[in-house]
């Protein structure tokens, strides 16, 4: 349940397109537990008719202009995507300390964490131009975590795809509520996460039954997707375009059999 800190509160229209079909987006302010939070909606007029809803969940840095774009992105496939916001106000920063800051805050309660991605879903699953059947989440580094703890929570997605990211390793009793296909994309080189956390990952998922691919990108680090990322001064950190073009290709083909569709698509 997302219990009774949820209200939407204002939506604001950003863009309006004027003769062509193209990607829209607004902001949608909403609150949970006491906190507003103000995240990024993204389609295309193009399309008729509700279709799949994918939400983008943030690196630790916040909500900032890359997981906009990858809402963006998704919408010029067809999708509707929302790029949630998990610190509120849509706070993001460009420094390592005060994103570490700001995701500890988040990861120290579980309920919370979870509590806030489950209100980002429901802002994307009462879109009016969502298919609610045919839901769908993924996240960079922080937010694939996070994509993984809303898929714990037993939320009613239909595939989870995350990029370079930490594996909070479930319990048996929430891998079992995992209800839709996982996809990991990871880097081999990636040294943040150990081979053994990946290793005990993959066998609870196994236990559990649970629909999942582990796609080790070799040679590729940490932040992999991310264009400049290697300019952060952490050798762990920096751009494959490779991992990249291959790990969103991996996710398009989730979604295809996830949704059942035939939509496909690439990066530009």
């Amino acid at each position: 349940m997302l219990g009774k800190g949820l209200m939407i509160v204002s939506v604001i229209l950003l863009t309006v397109g004027v003769v062509r079909a193209e990607v829209r987006t607004r902001t949608v302010t909403y609150t949970y537990g006491g906190v507003t939070f103000q995240g990024h909606l993204a389609w295309n007029d193009a399309v008729q008719g509700k279709r799949p809803g994918v939400l983008v969940v943030h690196e630790f840095w916040g909500l900032n202009d890359y997981a906009r774009k990858r809402a963006e992105q998704l919408a010029r496939l067809g999708y509707v995507a929302f790029a949630a916001d998990m610190y509120g106000g849509a706070k993001h920063t460009e420094h390592p300390q005060d994103a570490a800051r700001m995701a500890g805050e988040v990861r120290k309660n579980t309920a919370v964490w979870q509590g806030r991605a489950r209100a980002a879903l429901k802002v994307l699953a009462d879109d009016e131009h969502v298919d609610p059947t045919k839901l769908a989440a993924i996240g960079y580094c922080f937010g694939g975590s996070t994509a993984l703890e809303l898929a714990y929570s037993g939320a009613d997605l239909k595939a989870v795809a995350t990029f370079h990211a930490a594996l909070p390793i479930p319990t048996e009793e929430q891998a079992r509520a995992i209800k839709g296909q996982v996809l990991i994309n990871h880097g081999a080189a990636d040294a943040f996460i150990p081979e053994e956390t990946c290793q005990k990952f993959r066998a609870v998922l196994g236990a559990a039954k649970v629909p999942y691919e582990f796609i080790y990108y070799g040679g590729a680090v940490h932040s992999f997707t991310v264009p400049g990322s290697e300019n952060v001064g952490n050798k762990n950190m920096a751009y494959n375009a490779r991992a990249d073009r291959r790990s969103w290709q991996s996710m398009l083909d989730l979604f295809k059999d996830a949704f059942g569709e035939r939509r496909r698509g690439s990066r530009s």
